[in-house]
């Protein structure tokens, strides 16, 4: 039987920017344009995912990390331009805080399950509470919920039937109940906005397991294009 994944990390990766940039576009410079949000969702569960494979394939968690937490830094003041229209805004702080808190989680997660002994796993499951509870007390985006999206992937890393349900009940679960937005009536339910994000699944599920061409140029790219497109819209929504 052929296989039917095809999706490269890098490709996956180009889509959740696409709809990164719609919905960022959606919060400034055209707003009224609801199925731009709504897109939108797909791109922080490949993220997500991305993370936690990325987690799995490091030869370099430090490396990894100082990565994670230079783009937080550098992202901020762009990020701040486009949430509250200003230089300085403590209310709402950048996703790469969250995705840095999701990396040390999934570290803290396998050294506790690892750890012989309850007083060795002690440590790494207070630095697993404080990676779930700062990034809501800090109010990054996604907080905890972006979080445990995080480890959602990294524990249902297996494959199979099994893991694609856990994925669409566990993305299911934490959207309609951890995160809060608009909301559409379905029948006699209220569904969550942020439900959308299960369309980023079929997606995630064709994923074959590639890279896709390697070239530090891209990598960069993708990197800066976060606090790039960040600072280009929030100097036009500051204009306007």
């Amino acid at each position: 039987m052929p296989n039917r994944r095809f999706f490269t990390a890098n490709q996956l990766k180009a889509i959740a920017l696409f709809c990164m940039l719609l919905d960022h576009m959606w919060a400034t410079i055209v707003p009224g344009r609801e199925w731009m949000t709504c897109v939108g969702r797909i791109a922080f569960p490949i993220f997500a995912f991305e993370l936690a494979q990325g987690y799995t394939h490091t030869h370099d968690l430090r490396a990894y990390a100082k990565r994670l937490l230079l783009l937080a830094v550098v992202s901020e003041v762009p990020f701040d331009m486009v949430a509250g229209g200003t230089y300085f805004y403590p209310w709402h702080q950048n996703v790469a805080w969250t995705l840095l808190a999701g990396l040390w989680a999934c570290h803290c997660a396998d050294r506790c399950r690892t750890a012989p002994t309850l007083p060795e796993k002690l440590p790494p499951l207070l630095g697993l509470l404080a990676a779930l509870l700062l990034p809501g007390l800090l109010l990054t985006d996604y907080g905890t919920a972006g979080v445990v999206i995080i480890l959602l992937f990294r524990l249902t890393r297996g494959g199979g039937w099994r893991s694609c349900l856990a994925q669409a009940v566990g993305l299911f679960v934490v959207s309609q109940y951890m995160l809060i937005g608009q909301v559409y009536p379905v029948g006699p339910f209220e569904v969550q906005q942020e439900c959308f994000a299960l369309l980023a699944l079929p997606l995630i599920w064709l994923y074959n397991g590639q890279h896709g061409r390697k070239n530090k140029a891209l990598q960069h790219a993708a990197y800066a294009f976060y606090p790039a497109h960040l600072l280009v819209l929030g100097m036009l929504f500051m204009a306007k």
